[in-house]
Order: C-alpha cells, then sequence, then structure tokens
C-alpha cells in the first residue's frame, strides 16, 4: 500500500471514529435527557413566563372585547380565535397563567408546612400525639378530595386563592403521612443513635440529623404535587368555584365555552390542551426531579 493510500485510510478511520464518537454523545444526551422530559421543560418555562410577563406575548386585553370579532375562528390576527364578546382567547390563556400557576404554589405550600409540621410533630414527639395526629390525617384521607375542596370553599368563599387554600389544605393528610414515616425512619438509623449516644439534645439532633434526612422525599413529593394542584384548580374553577368572571383562570375559560362547543370548538379545546400540557410537562419534570433528589 502507497503512502497516499495510508494517508486516505487513516483518514477515514479518522472520519468513521468521529461520527462513532458524535454519535455516542448524541446518545448519551438522549439517554440523559428523554424526549418527553426535553419537550417538558419548554412548556414549563414558557408558561411561567405567560405569568411573569403576559405583555411580552400578546398586545391584546384579557378582559375588554373587540367589536365585532365575536366568535371568530383561529386565524393570523387572533392565533386562538375569539370568544362570545370578542376577546382574544390566546390572550385570556397567557394572563390566565398567573392564576393557575399562583394558585398551585399555595395550595402546595401550604400542604407542604402545614404536614410536614404534622408528620415531624407525629414522628418525634410521644405515641399518644402520635396516633391522635395519625388519626386526623386518616380522617382526612377518607374525605374524597374534591368533596373536602367544595365544602371548605363554601365556608371561605369563592376566588383563586380560597381555592388554592383548600386545594393545599386536602393535600395536607399526604405531606403529614410521608413526613411522619421518613421521621421514624430516620430516627432509627446508626447514626441518629450514636448522636444521642454522643450527648446530643432531642432537639439539636433533630434539627442536625432528622430533619435534613427526612425532607428529601418530602420535597420530591411536594414537586410531584404541583400538577395535582394545577389540574384541581382548573376543576373547580370549571364548576364555578373559583376565581369569579372575566378573570381569565384556565378552568373557567372550559366552563365559558362549553355552551359553544358545536359552533366554536377551540373556546374549550385551547384552554383544555394547555392544561393537559401543563399537567403532563410538570409531572414529567417532578418525576425527574424526585429521581435526582431521592
Amino acid at each position: 500500500m502507497t503512502s497516499f493510500d495510508t494517508i486516505h485510510s487513516d483518514a477515514g478511520a479518522d472520519r468513521h471514529a468521529t461520527r462513532h464518537s458524535l454519535a455516542d454523545r448524541l446518545g448519551r444526551l438522549q439517554r440523559r435527557l428523554p424526549p418527553g422530559l426535553a419537550l417538558s421543560w419548554p412548556i414549563l418555562a414558557i408558561v411561567f413566563l405567560w405569568a411573569v410577563a403576559p405583555a411580552l406575548f400578546t398586545s391584546y386585553s384579557a378582559v375588554e372585547g373587540i367589536g365585532g370579532a365575536q366568535l371568530k375562528r383561529p386565524d393570523a390576527a387572533h392565533l386562538l380565535g375569539t370568544d362570545a364578546l370578542g376577546r382574544d382567547l390566546y390572550a385570556r390563556i397567557v394572563y390566565g397563567a398567573v392564576h393557575s400557576l399562583t394558585g398551585a404554589f399555595v395550595a402546595v405550600g401550604l400542604g407542604l408546612v402545614v404536614g410536614t409540621a404534622l408528620g415531624v410533630v407525629a414522628g418525634s414527639v410521644g405515641r399518644r400525639l402520635d396516633d391522635a395526629l395519625m388519626r386526623l390525617v386518616d380522617v382526612l384521607l377518607s374525605i374524597p378530595p374534591l368533596l373536602l375542596s367544595l365544602s371548605i370553599i363554601i365556608l371561605l368563599g369563592f376566588g383563586t386563592v380560597n381555592a388554592a387554600i383548600a386545594v393545599g389544605i386536602t393535600s395536607i393528610a399526604g405531606f403529614a403521612r410521608l413526613a411522619r414515616s421518613e421521621v421514624v425512619r430516620v430516627r432509627r438509623s446508626d447514626y441518629v443513635e450514636a448522636a444521642f449516644g454522643s450527648g446530643g439534645t432531642f432537639w439539636a439532633v433533630l434539627w442536625r440529623h432528622v430533619l435534613p434526612n427526612s425532607l428529601t422525599s418530602v420535597i420530591a413529593f411536594a414537586a410531584l404535587q404541583f400538577g395535582s394542584a394545577v389540574l384541581q384548580i382548573s376543576t373547580l374553577g370549571f364548576l364555578g368555584y373559583g376565581a369569579p368572571p372575566p378573570t381569565p383562570e384556565w378552568g373557567l375559560l372550559i366552563a365559558e365555552g362549553r355552551n359553544y362547543i358545536s359552533t366554536a370548538w377551540w373556546l374549550t379545546t385551547a384552554p383544555g390542551v394547555v392544561v393537559v400540557l401543563v399537567v403532563l410537562a410538570a409531572n414529567r419534570v417532578s418525576q425527574s426531579f424526585g429521581k435526582v433528589i431521592s
């Protein structure tokens, strides 16, 4: 073989190795970031930007209609069409993100703080208090979440914040049970026993060892609850127990469009698809987050 052939062969081998190296890198990247997860992050990023700066995404008002533009089909001027009052549906969905996402954060935060506190107390203090708190948790778990949410809203009144509080109260029992089981598990570990044996006080050991090692699973559970909170708040809004009109809350948008489903299908389809995409994306991202911190 001539020197030219050798050089040509070596160059071909180098290109072949480069292609294999690039394919291996792409394969590892794909395994690290599955397609579903890769799509979920942009969806959530866009929705969060809607909630933070909705005016950057649409120039239309979410509450003021346009004369002569009632029930227009989706076109270049109105990407998702208009409703019976001539309001741009895309603008209403964009401005409604802040209501649905804020309600979900309030609900998850309430369940996380109150439920974790009850679980930590139940798992750390004596048996009598533990039994009393767990029986309360059992009672909450025995009530259907939607029925409990509706009962709380009737007492508090309608509105996005009250709906979020109702959803948060329904999630307290799940957080409390998980936090209690994690605290009990960690308290039986060897390093906690060693901390007590070396002279550590109850509160010092609880703060330095038990809580940090117990809250990991609770935080992962909180991430998983976010998508469920969005869905529950939208459900309450659809039933008329959330934000009052003309607030562009996603569940209310679906409810307002159901009377026109045969003539203006986009009024229910567009906000419904947004809710489904956000819930699926939140669940997918939270599952990956839970695997990372677990």
